[in-house]
Parts: structure tokens; sequence; C-alpha cells
């Protein structure tokens, strides 16, 4: 159905406005992006024959290669494209951001110029029409179906409202932008299938299911349940007025499903009110790693005062979580 403005104007006799009104909004009509229709079920068909040959046939060390993979494949996604380029939650050396842009060319997920843009865009318009992933037009669309269909129209209009001019002016992500398709097929596909073939002869048939595919499909989903779980299934402490929940699967989430918590504190570099050991948040752990080395610094946290004031005004007064062990280890407590 097509959306008009509430307002009204005044007309004539002559049935002509004698003011101005709202302009009428076009009927949105879903338009089927075809390659990513035929893309995604392959991809996940190549996954499960992957998990085939990981059952069946492959080493344990081509195992843990892929598991090796996909851990840091999701670095680049949550620690480079997420946290230090979407929300500037901490900042990185030069020496960082390159490893973080690998990564994140590694995942595969678009070139961090577009992830953080549409990121940007989600958080400020969560849950509606403008967002890229609203939740709420179901799980299948939240999850995968958003990148079988073109953008809705809002999405493209509000999009223009989104500053990106750091990202614009960034020139490893500019690169990483202009060359994505080429690194891409290096850093994501090639290189990850021939190591094992060439480290332990593993055959390059079974690498490539195992070590890229099924790697892949594991990473892809594992981002995509944040879009559509964590938007749906669980509680919300801090703030019971937007959808994003704490999900109740959110340990399984590699530290990204405490959303209710992300969507009322953007800026915490570790993505939740928890630590790196306080709950499976390696992207935390691996922050924290390089602030130890200096390559990370500035790390946004707000305090516990600030935390429960927040929810104290707009949560659940009886929720509570456990110490900040790792980030007092660590010295970024204070922060």
């Amino acid at each position: 159905m097509s959306k008009v403005s509430n307002g009204s104007a005044k007309t004539g006799h002559n049935g002509q406005s004698n003011g101005e009104s709202a302009p009428i909004k076009p009927i949105y009509k879903r338009e089927l992006v075809y390659h990513h229709i035929i893309w995604m079920p392959f991809v996940h068909l190549c996954g499960i024959y992957g998990l085939y040959l990981a059952v069946t046939a492959v080493q344990y060390k081509t195992i843990f290669f892929m598991d090796l993979m996909a851990l840091f494949a999701s670095f680049g996604t949550l620690c480079g494209a997420h946290r230090l380029w979407s929300h500037r939650s901490f900042k990185a050396k030069l020496p960082f951001q390159i490893i973080l842009m690998v990564l994140s060319t590694l995942a595969f997920q678009s070139p961090a110029y577009e992830w953080a843009r549409d990121h940007r865009l989600h958080h400020k318009y969560s849950d509606t029409d403008a967002d890229p992933h609203n939740s709420r037009r179901g799980f299948f669309f939240s999850h995968i179906g958003w990148l079988m269909c073109r953008k809705h129209p809002e999405v493209k209009e509000k999009g223009k409202t989104i500053d990106v001019s750091d990202l614009d002016s960034d020139p490893l992500l500019q690169f990483q932008k202009k060359y994505y398709l080429l690194l891409g097929a290096f850093i994501w596909g090639l290189g990850p299938a021939y190591i094992p073939h060439w480290l332990w002869d593993e055959p390059l048939w079974s690498s490539w299911f195992v070590c890229v595919m099924l790697r892949y499909c594991v990473s892809l989903n594992t981002t995509f349940l944040i879009n559509s779980a964590a938007h749906m299934y669980g509680m919300k402490p801090y703030d019971k007025s937007i959808v994003p929940v704490e999900a109740h699967m959110r340990h399984f989430l590699v530290g990204e499903g405490f959303h209710n918590y992300h969507h009322t504190f953007p800026m915490d570099y570790s993505a939740s009110e928890l630590g790196a050991i306080d709950t499976f948040n390696p992207a935390t752990a691996f922050i924290d790693m390089f602030a130890a080395i200096g390559w990370a610094y500035d790390l946004k946290k707000p305090s516990n005062d600030v935390v429960k004031r927040r929810q104290t005004r707009c949560g659940d007064i009886h929720y509570s979580f456990r110490s900040r062990l790792s980030e007092q280890i660590v010295g970024l407590g204070k922060r």
C-alpha cells in the first residue's frame, strides 16, 4: 500500500490546493537481486558438502585451520568493520588497521567502507524501512532475505543523511573498496584453500570446500543471526523502548549478541557490558591484545554509573551483570 502524509491542505472551490501538501510516497515494489538468489543457496549447499568432508575425509589439521580462519575473519568484521570503522569505538595505528583490512577481506562480507556505511544507517534508523535489514519484516528477511532484493527506497533516501566523510577520506578503506574482488580472490579464496594443500598435502578439492566454503557459510550465518535473532529473541535490560535484545543465544554470537546493550551504548569498544573473559568475546580480547602493545588506543567504554542510570531509567533494574575482570587485568576498566 502507498503511504501518504497525515497532513491536510485546504482546497478552494475549484478543487485546487490552496496550500502545500506532503508528497505522496511511491508504492514500494520488491525487486529481486537474482545473482544473490543464486549465490546464497550455492554457498550453503557448498557449506553442507564441506561439512560432510569435514566429518568424513579431511585431516584434523585442516579442521583446525578452518576454525582459525573463521576466527580471524570474525575479527575483520567485528573489530574492524564494526567496532573501529562503523562506531569509532577505539583508535588504531596503521599496522593494526592494515591487519583489520586484510581480515575483513577474509570475511568477504562487502568492503569495510560499505559495511560501516550501512551499519551506521542500521543504528540511526534501526528496525524501520530505512534499516537495510529491518527485523520487522520477519526473520528470513533480516537474516538473509535483505540481500536478495533491492534496498527499500527509505534505505536509499535516509542513507543520504549518513555522514561518511571519515570513510571517504580513509585511503586504506578506499584501496580495499577499489580492489575488493581482486583482494578477495586471494585472501578469501585461493590462500585459505591452498595453504593446507601446500603444508600437509590436503587435497585441494577438500581444502576448498572445508576451509573456504564451509568456513564462509558459518561466518555469514553468525553475522546474520546478529541481524535477526538478536533483534527478536531475548531480554531488554537496558532500554525497553528499542527492538534489539540481549539474545537468548548471545553466548554463541562471538561477543555480538548483547544487542540491547550495544544499541544503547554503541560507542562501547567491547559491544557488550562484559569483558573478553567474562563471556565468549574473542573480538574484545583481540583489541585488548593490540591495546597492550599500543596499536589500539582510546578504547571507549561507559562507566558502570552511566550504564546503571540508563538501566534504571529505561530498562530492567533487576538485571545484573558480572564484573569486567578482563578489563581490570589489562587496565582498561576506567577508560
